[in-house]
């Protein structure tokens, strides 16, 4: 088994918040990662299309991840206009001379519940190993009876297991934030508090750019007929 173990944590990140950094982290410790690369997606296959711009989004994953040793974020799918499918990145990262038992693709149960609707797939468990950490609500637990077809490529990782040098399905139960990207969106329009949902950071760039938040609706007075607009010169908005 290689000493180069490189986990791959991909997604729309819109925004990137405290269940994603959880599961990573949880994967690394579990798997001892050398490196931990956080892949925005630039146009997601499945999903309607990011509210935030890949600006954005991007930086938001590279504050996120400032400080965490081993862990960069990794423009690799947004160099690239074509919906961001997983093989395609793994193929990429094979491209640069990464062996498939070198690349640990880190998922929550609950989306790799989903695998068999994924593209390439079975073919895609062959690019690398597929971690899946727990979510609130989806042990790893019941993915023998959710995914069985993949059972027998399943592996408990356990402290001090000698892993698969074959790629695995590599199940991994950790504790991870509650929380998804759609309820921080929906928190930030409501301007309610995160709570802990957010790395600080992340949670500064978006308000400061007040990204999610619906504009406060301009409460001065009408101008008086025949007045000129303010802030206009010669008729530019």
């Amino acid at each position: 088994m290689s000493t180069r173990r490189i986990g791959l944590l991909g997604g729309t990140f819109d925004p990137i918040h405290m269940g994603h950094l959880d599961l990573a982290t949880v994967a690394q410790q579990a798997l001892q990662l050398t490196q931990v690369l956080v892949i925005p997606a630039n146009v997601p296959p499945h999903r309607p299309k990011p509210l935030t711009s890949s600006f954005h989004r991007f930086a938001m994953v590279a504050l996120a991840v400032a400080g965490r040793s081993g862990w960069r974020a990794s423009d690799v799918e947004l160099r690239h206009e074509t919906p961001s499918y997983t093989t395609l990145t793994l193929k990429r990262f094979h491209e640069r001379g990464y062996h498939p038992n070198e690349l640990f693709f880190l998922i929550g149960a609950d989306a790799f519940a989903d695998i068999t609707m994924w593209r390439d797939y079975p073919g895609i468990l062959d690019r690398a190993h597929f971690a899946v950490v727990s979510r609130p609500g989806s042990p790893v637990t019941d993915l023998i009876s959710r995914v069985p077809a993949l059972a027998s490529r399943m592996v408990h990782v356990t402290p001090g297991l000698e892993l698969p040098t074959r790629p695995s399905v590599l199940l991994i139960d950790g504790a991870t934030a509650d929380v998804s990207s759609t309820a921080v969106r929906a928190r930030l329009a409501a301007r309610e508090p995160m709570d802990g949902m957010l790395d600080p950071r992340v949670q500064q760039h978006i308000e400061q750019h007040g990204l999610y938040t619906p504009p406060v609706p301009d409460r001065r007075m009408p101008n008086p007929a025949g007045a000129p607009a303010a802030g206009r010169l010669h008729g530019q908005d």
